[in-house]
């Protein structure tokens, strides 16, 4: 397959950024979102209990890139669209102006990884919500605006959910999975490497087409402290932060070691405190952050490495969680940053290459963006990337495939890892509800 990107012709672009009016300040991000145009997303909800994030719809440009050189395609593709466009930014906000919406592919080989300027923009921020379009001449960009803030005070349809959603097994069957996590832990045992994910998928069918503003939605509403994605057919809601760049300031999350989450209040404090004592938890973890904080290193100074882990409690499951802060030193892009990251241990596993050969061996499929960086860059190089986790690939108009992916290390045992993946899963099988 060849590394050269594959771009979308398009002329010198003319953005403009302006602010909204407070009536459209107002409104969820996710609402203004249009029926049956291509859409991106990237919102979550910040400390006033307000969304904070950017959407956006319709294609001024695009690009694909794939193999090992696929974030430095990016961000030199990228570049070379900014330095042709005619930009004036009203806001001047991490996130204002032109932004380009991008999705990796884990694997470099055979991977697929795209990135996406938006025609029209919405962004929130700091108690700020703009709009950004992008157009061929200042007169279009000036029409566009008009016309989009026209028709946004109009409320786009309802979003519908889908129906008759019907599940079968994806790639391995049940039994068949269990068996690749029992390999990999004997592989682990016998001192081959000292963890490796493994994942699984879930194909979803239903019976009229997906609008995904429903999905969106709903992910948004159930999983407010997570960033819910939307690239290119890629959506989720993912609560893992691989890096953050806004000016000097550096931060990746970094989640690894996870229980579910029960009903009574009683029982979930036990698996709370359970997995706050769990040896095999704890060593996943620390794997995980060391990678992290190594690839950090090579850009920052000032590094903070809390040396335990937090608990972070979601809506179905309940992680260790550490930040991982620093103060960049080089200037590296957002873009830069998540090369050096992806992929961390919390997705991959230790040593790296040997984890990745034991996936391409035990998965049987090829993950495509899951598990990927995904998110977001601006003109100034900031930005955020997550982890593509707790999603789906919207495969056609009415087929979604769905992953979940499990840390394994000495002890991991099948039944559990199954049963860990079932409640990863539980993110998006909500999501498709009525």
């Amino acid at each position: 397959m060849s590394t050269a990107p594959y771009a979308v012709p398009a002329p010198p672009a003319t953005v403009r950024t302006v602010v909204l009016p407070d009536e459209l300040a107002a409104r969820p991000l996710l609402s203004l979102l249009p029926r049956g145009v291509a859409t991106t997303s990237w919102v979550t909800t910040g400390p006033d209990g307000s969304d904070v994030g950017l959407v956006g719809w319709g294609e001024a440009a695009r690009a694909e890139f794939a193999g090992t050189e696929r974030f430095s395609r990016a961000q030199r593709w990228w570049a070379g669209w900014l330095a042709d466009a005619d930009v004036v930014d009203e806001v001047g906000l991490p996130g204002s102006g032109p932004v380009a919406f991008a999705s990796f592919a884990f694997d470099p080989q055979p991977g697929r990884s795209v990135a996406v300027v938006p025609s029209v923009l919405v962004g929130r921020r700091d108690g700020v919500t703009w709009l950004t379009v992008v157009a061929a001449t200042p007169r279009d960009a000036g029409r566009a605006v008009d016309e989009t803030v026209a028709s946004l005070l109009h409320p786009a349809g309802l979003p519908e959910a889908p129906r008759d959603v019907a599940y079968s097994e994806g790639t391995l069957s049940v039994p068949e999975w269990e068996s690749a996590v029992e390999e990999a832990v004997r592989r682990i045992d016998a001192g081959e490497l000292d963890k490796v994910v493994l994942a699984r998928d879930v194909v979803v069918t239903t019976s009229a087409p997906i609008d995904t503003r429903h999905l969106l939605t709903r992910l948004a509403a159930r999983y407010p402290s997570c960033w819910t994605f939307m690239v290119d057919g890629l959506l989720g809601a993912t609560p893992e932060m691989l890096v953050r760049r806004t000016g000097d300031a550096v931060t990746s999350r970094v989640l690894a070691g996870t229980m579910r989450r029960s009903s009574d209040a009683s029982s979930d404090a036990s698996l709370a405190e359970a997995l706050l004592g769990s040896a095999k938890d704890h060593a996943e973890h620390e794997y995980a952050v060391q990678s992290v904080a190594a690839a950090l290193a090579a850009h920052c100074t000032d590094l903070d490495v809390p040396e335990t882990p937090r608990l972070l409690r979601l809506a179905n499951v309940q992680h260790l969680a550490t930040d991982v802060t620093g103060v960049l030193a080089d200037g590296a892009p957002v873009l830069a940053l998540a090369a050096s990251l992806h992929p961390t241990a919390a997705v991959c596993g230790t040593p790296t290459e040997r984890a990745f050969g034991v996936i391409r061996e035990l998965e049987g499929m090829d993950r495509g963006r899951y598990a990927g960086p995904v998110g977001w860059v601006d003109s100034r190089g900031d930005g955020e990337f997550g982890i593509a986790l707790r999603c789906a690939t919207q495969e056609s108009d009415d087929r979604l495939r769905l992953y979940a992916g499990c840390g394994l290390v000495s002890g991991s045992e099948p039944a559990l890892e199954l049963a860990e993946s079932q409640a990863k899963l539980v993110a998006m099988r909500d999501a498709l509800e009525a």
